[in-house]
């Protein structure tokens, strides 16, 4: 009867936009993660949302990012004017480096994510921002998600980096599978991801290149943002360091407002090391004790860890 509903009133409920998706709606309600990409039901607002999105973003892109990032653009030939097929775009992506983009339905809980990226799989929302709501969104959309990090993922060594914090995952769910008390579980569980979740926010999120050309952004929450992008890179509030392990897992952040501190890596082969180093840490119980704040994280996003 329900998806019957959704068939008929298509016309009037058949849109993607973010928090106003009756498609999306349904398939949390169902408790459905993986998804398809209902392409039909994008509106032609949601087309113009991606298109004028796209549009401010090109020269920010040509003076910001990173060459290997436009590199990737070119590759997987998105289409400036619509909201891009995920099919199309894993045409493109996956015979280069084996990573699909999959669509979900919402918030996946971590350790499904970086499981998602061990199997080169990257979880895609599928919804996009209003026309009237460009400049910012606490939450991932489509072209977060599709024009932000997906061009990266077209490069081997950020792929093979994505795949290692996959590995790391498994690691961390291997050390709580060998405590059998709940809480130290818990406990020990906590801060081994607060660390991770804070190392994969200042370096794929947020994180900064040294190029011959100078500084170039290669975090995705900078190259879809209009605004903070160029104040990453020209701002003389942003504080730019070279990347820190220790410095980075203890770290805290906010995501409501620009970051105030950024870390280079030398190159990709320079972040995949950090990841080698940052699972070295954990084994060694380096990971145990971060300190404390930002990220939070629910019994549920612990307890996913239990999965494995």
């Amino acid at each position: 009867m329900r998806w019957c509903y959704f068939q008929v009133n298509r016309e009037v409920l058949g849109m993607l936009t973010t928090t106003a998706a009756p498609f999306i709606e349904d398939a949390r309600a169902r408790d459905q993660l993986f998804i398809r990409q209902p392409y039909e039901l994008y509106s032609e607002e949601n087309h113009a949302a991606w298109r004028s999105l796209y549009a401010r973003m090109q020269p920010r892109w040509a003076r910001y990012a990173n060459p290997h990032f436009l590199e990737g653009q070119a590759s997987l030939r998105l289409d400036a004017s619509r909201v891009p097929r995920l099919e199309d775009v894993n045409q493109f992506l996956a015979p280069l480096t084996g990573f699909q983009a999959r669509a979900v339905s919402g918030y996946v809980p971590p350790f499904l994510f970086f499981d998602c990226l061990r199997r080169r799989e990257f979880p895609t929302t599928v919804t996009i921002r209003s026309l009237d709501s460009l400049d910012y969104l606490p939450e991932p959309d489509i072209f977060h998600d599709i024009a932000g990090h997906v061009p990266m993922h077209t490069h081997r060594d950020f792929a093979e980096t994505l795949v290692r914090f996959g590995d790391c995952a498994h690691t961390a769910a291997g050390i709580a599978a060998g405590i059998h008390d709940e809480n130290l579980r818990l406990e020990r569980l906590s801060s081994i991801v607060k660390a991770m979740a804070r190392f994969f926010w200042f370096t794929v999120e947020f994180g900064l290149l040294r190029t011959p050309g100078g500084l170039r952004a290669y975090g995705s929450g900078l190259l879809s943002s209009h605004s903070e992008l160029p104040h990453a890179l020209e701002s003389p509030e942003v504080q730019r360091s070279e990347a820190c392990l220790e410095w980075m897992i203890h770290q805290s952040f906010a995501i409501d407002h620009f970051q105030p501190l950024l870390f280079v890596v030398e190159g990709f082969e320079h972040l995949y090391e950090l990841v080698g180093k940052l699972e070295e840490w954990m084994l060694a119980g380096k990971l145990d004790h971060v300190a404390p704040g930002e990220p939070a994280l629910s019994l549920e996003d612990l307890r996913s860890f239990y999965w494995a």
